[in-house]
């Protein structure tokens, strides 16, 4: 079986500048966490040093220990994109590594996460411009390269992703959003933006929690 590379015309997504302010703790706030990948999969980083991720969807089918369609990839992901690693939660096999993140590196991709395995962590979380998270890291690799299918929609995190689909990311964790999503919930969330800030500033001048967030009288 050879590897499927899926050639798509990626529409433009309206509004998607309005969304890079938007942390992923907003968006599954005001989606109700319908828009939320599996909090399993983790930042590669420690809190406060993981770079912020925001670009979209270039999806992979993985079939581990194969990892052909990560390889076919690298010549598809581009500047600002994602690189989504569909490989089912698979823990025994690394499906991307030193190697090839410094590909997508060279190439100006924005991030890659998987919903697998990864290894040369020490030097991936050294790439400060290229974003990872993952759901395990193991140090075996692949042993083959002959299947797997490149922008096809997949199932990553318990979150349907397609190709072109925004993908936000930071220290607490990751969501995804279609162009209906981001037409949806942009309205809410931009107004949760501004609640939380007008509760910061509250807390700061000096009222009480009880005031802030208008809590009725306890018992």
């Amino acid at each position: 079986m050879a590897v499927t590379v899926h050639h798509v015309t990626r529409q433009p997504l309206d509004g998607i500048e309005r969304w890079r302010a938007v942390p992923p703790a907003v968006v599954a706030d005001v989606s109700k966490s319908a828009c939320l990948i599996n909090p399993a999969i983790r930042p590669l980083n420690p809190p406060g040093r993981q770079p912020k991720l925001f670009g979209r969807a270039v999806t992979v089918s993985c079939q581990p220990p194969d990892f052909g369609a990560v390889l076919y990839a690298m010549d598809v992901a581009g500047t600002g994109d994602v690189l989504v690693i569909a490989a089912a939660g698979n823990g025994d096999t690394a499906m991307i590594g030193e190697i090839l993140g410094g590909q997508l590196l060279r190439r100006g991709v924005a991030g890659v996460i998987c919903d697998g395995a990864i290894r040369d962590v020490g030097e991936l979380a050294a790439m400060t411009r290229l974003s990872v998270f993952t759901r395990h890291i193991t140090p075996c690799g692949p042993s083959s390269s002959e299947t797997g299918a490149v922008n096809g929609p997949v199932q990553f995190g318990g979150r349907a992703i397609s190709p072109g689909d925004l993908i936000i990311g930071d220290d607490d964790g990751l969501v995804s959003l279609t162009s209906a999503d981001m037409a949806a919930y942009i309205e809410a969330a931009t107004k949760k933006l501004l609640l939380e800030t007008d509760w910061q500033k509250s807390l700061a001048d000096g009222k009480s929690v009880s005031e802030t967030f208008s809590l009725p009288r306890p018992a």
